[in-house]
């Protein structure tokens, strides 16, 4: 990181938004998940934005339960590859799983992605949870992988792909005519490698991109998850729902990373939020309000009922107090759960506020009002070290993006908070990261000094 600090923004792009009900709000386009126009304009609105990059998640099951932006969307790294044509400089990441892909198919495709989009792609590296097995029975698999071991492997698989990577030198293409030498043999390495979970000879069929690696991002909330991602991540993504909390999940991980031998400034940490913004504090109330209206309740109570199976939700309605059924204090095991506990424990916090919580569509009371009260609340969590920048998980889309891209992000750019033109080309660039050295180019050099 500089020492002129300046806030980091990303866009997380799922259809019609992130909130449950936002496919039925009349602005939103309810096929917009499949919909490869809608996704250039989203693209190009963020970047219009200046945002750091673009977000796509991932998942590789759906059940008849699953929310309507799952159930029917574009592969990542296929739709990321396509955006990198209607862009030039935002930056694009994709969510692929180390649990469900090899590391050379991965290795290529997304080294692939990078050289079309010329140097402007990353890596949402994720293990996958999968707590119904669904995933695992999509793979020839009867179960899923403990999380322990889900890890371990995801290490192993990221030393693969960063050695496959490498398998050329940045030189290695010669390309003379006179000569008719293509390349300089004793620059493609094999990296012959023989793990617990891998064997992989090597090399890739493509070069190095222009940024050398494709940026890491990973989001491990468990203990297990902030370790790895300390040892290997560049941008860490995490949702926190009050500013204290926030603030001691950076330093936290800040420490961790530390503790590995990295630099703290070298990893961004960016907080998922998702404001509802009006002209005025009633306008954007209302709004607010009209979207959680579209909360069908037989649906949210039917989810509920299935996630707290040990909880009898007899005679509730979505405006029940989640107290009453103690749903704050419960032992639950599932990592989600803890994830959000203290927020399901909230004084007053209704059953509908819950179901909003564990589908990813939650909006903090301080996120619903005016651009000065969205934007004043970004720089307190940026300039008290909760955060080094944002996702916007916008509960609408693409209302919520414009709004935001119009009105909140002029008036980061006022207080001197946030770019006003990309500094560079890369993705790297805008988060001036180094370009990762060629581990053979590096031991090259060792030998010859």
């Amino acid at each position: 990181m500089t020492q002129n600090r300046q806030i980091k923004l990303s866009a997380f792009l799922v259809g019609t938004g992130m909130h449950v009900a936002s496919w039925r709000h009349p602005n939103a386009q309810p096929d917009a998940s499949i919909d490869l126009a809608y996704y250039k304009k989203l693209a190009q609105l963020a970047e219009r934005g200046k945002f750091d990059f673009a977000f796509l998640a991932d998942s590789l099951a759906i059940n008849e339960e699953s929310q309507v932006n799952i159930l029917n969307r574009y592969e990542p790294i296929t739709l990321i590859t396509a955006l990198a044509g209607a862009t030039s400089r935002i930056g694009l990441v994709a969510t692929v799983s180390t649990s469900y892909s090899e590391p050379y198919n991965l290795a290529r495709q997304f080294l692939s992605a990078d050289h079309i989009s010329n140097g402007r792609v990353g890596w949402n590296i994720v293990t996958t949870r999968d707590l119904s097995n669904n995933t695992a029975l999509n793979f020839s698999r009867t179960e899923h992988y403990n999380h322990s071991l889900r890890y371990e492997r995801a290490k192993e698989f990221l030393e693969v792909v960063k050695g496959l990577w490498d398998s050329w030198e940045d030189d290695a293409f010669i390309r003379d005519k006179e000569s008719g030498e293509f390349f300089d043999r004793t620059k493609l390495h094999r990296i012959n490698h023989e793990g617990e979970f891998f064997s992989v000879q090597g090399p890739l069929n493509i070069a190095r991109s222009r940024q050398g690696y494709p940026v890491f991002v990973q989001a491990g909330n468990s203990e297990s998850g902030q370790n790895f991602a300390a040892g290997v991540t560049e941008v860490a993504f995490s949702i926190k729902y009050n500013i204290e909390e926030a603030k001691e999940y950076y330093r936290s991980f800040k420490k961790k990373v530390a503790d590995v031998g990295r630099s703290p400034n070298d990893v961004y940490v960016l907080q998922g939020i998702s404001p509802v913004i009006g002209a005025t504090q009633e306008e954007a109330e209302q709004k607010f309000a009209y979207l959680e209206s579209l909360i069908i309740e037989e649906k949210g109570l039917a989810f509920l009922a299935d996630y707290f199976k040990d909880v009898d939700f007899t005679g509730v309605t979505l405006d029940s107090k989640a107290s009453d059924l103690g749903l704050g204090n419960l032992s639950e095991t599932k990592s989600d759960y803890k994830k959000h506990q203290q927020a399901i424990a909230r004084e007053g916090i209704t059953l509908r506020e819950v179901y909003s919580i564990l589908t990813g569509s939650f909006t903090d009371p301080d996120l619903v009002g005016t651009p000065e009260k969205i934007a004043s609340t970004l720089e307190r969590w940026f300039t008290e070290r909760a955060a080094d920048g944002f996702m916007l998980m916008a509960p609408l889309l693409p209302d919520v993006l414009e709004d935001f891209v119009n009105s909140v992000v002029p008036l980061l750019q006022e207080r001197g908070l946030f770019r006003t033109e990309y500094e560079g080309d890369t993705l790297r660039e805008h988060f001036n990261l180094p370009k990762p050295i060629n581990r053979f180019t590096q031991e090259r050099h060792q030998v010859n000094t």
